[in-house]
C-alpha cells in the first residue's frame, strides 16, 4: 500500500486502484513572484499551512474553515480540492529566497573571550561591534506536571479505517484482533505522548528534542514512545462537585435594582435563576465541576414577572423590578437594625444629578 503525499490527504491507496478513488487535499495559495524550475517553466511559490499567534489554518480555505488553536482540530479540517487519483510523488520543495550579498558579516573571537564582528570591505575591514561574553547561570526549569495519558476503551466499537488518535501514529483500524488484543505487531503504537509545539518557525513535539522548519518534515517525525493504540477514549472518572462562592455587586435606579454575579463561564444550559416577590435564588454551574448556589432575601419586594436575567462570559446580570420606588439601603435583608444608613442613587433627565441639592 502507498500513502498519498498531498497535503491534507495522507490516505493509503493501492497503486492498482480504480480511477474512482478520489483524493481530497489542500493545494495552498500561490504567493510571491514566479520562479523558474529545472524544466524551464515558471511556477509560483505556494503557501499552504498558516501558523500565526497560535492560530492554525490552510491558506487555500481560511475563509471557509476558520483558524483553530488546537493541532488536532487543524488536522481534521477537510480538504477543499478534489482530484481523481492519489499520488505518491514527493512534493516539490519550495524555493528559498536568495540571501542578500550587499553585506557579509564575519565573526571572529576577540580578546578576553569577546567577539568582534567585521564587515567584508576588502583589506580595510574594520570592527563594527565588540561585546564580551559573560557566563550567566540559567534559571532552573520549572518541574513539569505529571502527564496523564488517555486510554483506549476496547468495549467501544470502532469502524474499519479509523485512525489512531495518538500524535505521530497513522495506523488505521483493521479489527480488534489485529490492533487491540494480544501482542501482535499491529497492536504496537509508536507515538508522541505530548502535544506539538510551534515556535519562531520551528516545529516539533514537547516530548522530544527534534525540531524542523518544514511542515512536511514535521509530519514525518517518528514517535518517541511505544504503547497501545488509542481508537476510542475511555471515559474518565467524573470529578467531585465542589461548591464555591462568587462576588455579588449591585446598583439601583428609581424603579430597578441591577445585580451582577461574577460567575465566569457559567453554563446557561444547566444553571437556573428564579425570582420571588421577596427573594431570588440561583444555582450556577461553573467550569471545573464547581457550583455556586444561593438564596437571597431581598431588602424590598420585587415584581417577578417584570424581572429578568442575562448570561455573559464573565458574569450573570439580574434586572429586578421594584414594586415601589423607595431606595434600598442594601441588597439583602438584614437580620439586625443597621441604624441611620441610606444610599443615594442616580437620577436622569432634567431631574438633577447625583448629590444635587434641588431638582
Amino acid at each position: 500500500m502507498l500513502r498519498c503525499t498531498r497535503k491534507g490527504c495522507g490516505r493509503e491507496f493501492s497503486e492498482s486502484g480504480d480511477a474512482s478513488e478520489a483524493c481530497t487535499f489542500h493545494p495552498g495559495n500561490a504567493v510571491g513572484n514566479a520562479i523558474e524550475t529545472e524544466l524551464g517553466r515558471l511556477e509560483l511559490i505556494r503557501s499552504v499551512q498558516v501558523f500565526h499567534e497560535g492560530l492554525k489554518s490552510w491558506s487555500c480555505c481560511s475563509e471557509v474553515y476558520k483558524p483553530v488553536f488546537e493541532f488536532d482540530e487543524f488536522m481534521k479540517i477537510p480538504g477543499c480540492t478534489q482530484t481523481e487519483r492519489h499520488t505518491a510523488e514527493a512534493p516539490r520543495a519550495e524555493a528559498a529566497p536568495k540571501p542578500s550579498t550587499s553585506t557579509n558579516l564575519t565573526m571572529t573571537p576577540g580578546e578576553s573571550g569577546g567577539q568582534e564582528v567585521y564587515t567584508s570591505s576588502g583589506s580595510n575591514a574594520t570592527p563594527v561591534q565588540k561585546q564580551p561574553i559573560e557566563a550567566v547561570a540559567a534559571p532552573a526549569p520549572a518541574p513539569r506536571p505529571a502527564l496523564v495519558e488517555e486510554e483506549d476503551d476496547p468495549s467501544i466499537a470502532v469502524s474499519v479505517g479509523t485512525t489512531c488518535k495518538h500524535n505521530g501514529c497513522k495506523v488505521e483500524f483493521v479489527s480488534d484482533e489485529v490492533n487491540r488484543f494480544g501482542d501482535g505487531e499491529g497492536t504496537v503504537c509508536t507515538y508522541h505522548p505530548q502535544p506539538p509545539i510551534f515556535r519562531e518557525g520551528s516545529k516539533g513535539y514537547l516530548c522530544c528534542k527534534r525540531r524542523v522548519l518544514e511542515f512536511d518534515e514535521f509530519m514525518k517525525i517518528e514517535g518517541c514512545k511505544k504503547g497501545r493504540h488509542l481508537f476510542a477514549v475511555k471515559d474518565a472518572k467524573p470529578e467531585t462537585e465542589q461548591m464555591t462562592t462568587c462576588r455579588i455587586d449591585h446598583y439601583q435606579t428609581i424603579d430597578r435594582v441591577h445585580v451582577s454575579i461574577f460567575a465566569k463561564q457559567a453554563d446557561k444550559e444547566r444553571s437556573q435563576v428564579k425570582f420571588g416577590e421577596t427573594e431570588i435564588s440561583f444555582d450556577l454551574y461553573l467550569p471545573g465541576s464547581k457550583r455556586f448556589a444561593k438564596t437571597v432575601e431581598l431588602f424590598g419586594p420585587i415584581d417577578p414577572g417584570a424581572s429578568s436575567f442575562t448570561f455573559f462570559g464573565t458574569k450573570v446580570e439580574l434586572n429586578l423590578k421594584k414594586q415601589d420606588n423607595r431606595s434600598w439601603t442594601i441588597l439583602e435583608r438584614a437580620t439586625q437594625d443597621l441604624g441611620n444608613v441610606s444610599l443615594t442613587f442616580g437620577v436622569g433627565g432634567r431631574t438633577g444629578t447625583v448629590g444635587a441639592k434641588s431638582l
